[in-house]
């Protein structure tokens, strides 16, 4: 019997707190199950979930970032790129592609900023796994109900 796999894409801007989703992730599916990897941030997360996508060895694949205002650049029209850029991996290559991608109005990079976002996105990886099994169950029904047809 074959493991499904699943990729987990996470930006390595504040990894200390993206790291957490994955943590969250790994409660839910094997860990054995999910291939890592590292983007150097959020804005690469499309191309490199549309890749991994393409290759059909993914169920699904799960993209994690915080991406914050950082004062150079508009926070939300990065924000929106990358999930536009996650859509369209998973309608172009027909793998579930997930975001697990904050972009919080108010951060700063305090003790209790960190924390309350780390315990977050631990939360936000277990909702992405749950997302991930649910969809890949739902399309093998579709399948198996198109098969029998």
């Amino acid at each position: 019997m074959t493991l499904t796999r699943y990729a987990f894409v996470k930006a390595n801007w504040h990894s200390e707190i993206v790291d957490q989703a994955l943590i969250g992730f790994s409660e839910l599916i094997d860990p054995f199950q999910i291939d890592v990897i590292d983007v150097p941030g959020a804005f690469e997360m499309p191309l490199m979930a549309r890749d991994l996508a393409a290759t059909g060895r993914y169920a699904a694949v799960a993209c994690a970032a915080l991406v914050v205002d950082g004062g150079i650049y508009r926070h939300d029209f990065v924000a929106s790129a990358v999930v536009d850029g996650l859509m369209r991996a998973g309608i172009d290559t027909g793998v579930p592609v997930l975001s697990v991608s904050l972009t919080p109005h108010h951060f700063q990079e305090t003790e209790h900023h960190i924390g309350i976002y780390k315990t977050h996105f631990v939360e936000k990886g277990r909702e992405a796994a749950r997302a991930a099994l649910s969809i890949c169950e739902a399309r093998k029904k579709l399948a198996s109900v198109s098969a029998a047809a």
